[in-house]
């Protein structure tokens, strides 16, 4: 199938594809990379009567980074991550998460905010963003706010950004020397949507220390408790305690799915464990 007649638009701006958005009866839908919101298009489950394509607002490929926080813009696409295009704040984080996410052909033009805006909860960067503390940030007509990404993310498919808004830019904090991090995701063949993430960072010098088991249940979870003990006893005991924490916090999952996120999550804080031991 093909989509449905719509109308093409192609602001140069910001404040363009604002006005557009802010037009009720636009019924508009942005479009970025189209990796996820072209097959809906092509079957039709979306029938929009403006497809509003935001890639070639400059703003929107912006970096700015100082020495605590960096922001990078929405349309940023997962191999311009992968092939290190901008710097990396992360110690070599979010490339690796890029580069386990589907096929190249996509990584070529799915963009980093489509992917947080489409909210499918098995992506990649939905539980990346939660783990690394991120903020997302929203602009709409009445001006500018930010949102965490742990909060991003209201459930499968749902955000918090309104119909009017854009994602314009996802703000993280800089990794020091001294940050490990474990990124493990199950997955029956290599491009598919996970069944499982499990994340686990430490940076002790800027006081980040998280563990997230994410799912395509719905929001990823964080694991406060695990992450104290990764703090203050290490990976080794974090592993341990993640079990009993999962098993606590999810308990409306089937326990072959609760298995799965253990599994994820013991086998991130593993990979820590690897890194100091070598």
């Amino acid at each position: 199938m093909k989509p449905a007649s719509l109308e093409y638009v192609r602001p140069r701006s910001m404040e363009e594809a604002l006005a557009v958005l802010s037009d009720e009866t636009a019924n508009a839908k942005i479009f970025a990379g189209g990796q996820s919101l072209g097959p809906m298009l092509n079957l039709r489950l979306t029938r929009p009567a403006k497809l509003v394509d935001i890639r070639h607002i400059p703003e929107l490929k912006a970096v700015r980074a100082d020495a605590r926080l960096c922001s990078i813009g929405a349309t940023f696409t997962h191999a311009e991550l992968e092939d290190g295009a901008i710097e990396d704040f992360t110690r070599g984080l979010l490339p690796y998460v890029a580069r386990g996410i589907a096929y190249r052909a996509v990584r070529n033009r799915g963009t980093v905010g489509g992917s947080l805006a489409h909210a499918d909860p098995a992506a990649d960067w939905v539980s990346t963003m939660a783990a690394i503390d991120a903020t997302i940030v929203i602009r709409g007509q009445a001006g500018e706010r930010r949102v965490p990404a742990q909060q991003f993310l209201a459930g499968a498919f749902t955000t918090e950004l309104g119909d009017t808004e854009l994602l314009t830019a996802v703000e993280l904090p800089r990794f020091s020397a001294a940050a490990r991090w474990g990124y493990y995701k199950v997955c029956r063949k290599t491009g598919e949507f996970a069944k499982a993430i499990g994340l686990a960072i430490q940076d002790p010098k800027i006081g980040l220390f998280r563990i997230l088991a994410g799912s395509p249940e719905g929001r990823p979870a964080l694991l406060t408790r695990s992450a104290e003990t990764l703090a203050t006893r290490g990976a080794e005991h974090a592993a341990r305690d993640a079990r009993e924490e999962i098993e606590e916090v999810l308990p409306n999952l089937a326990p072959a799915h609760r298995q799965q996120l253990i599994a994820a999550v013991q086998r991130s804080l593993g990979q820590i464990l690897l890194v100091e031991a070598a």
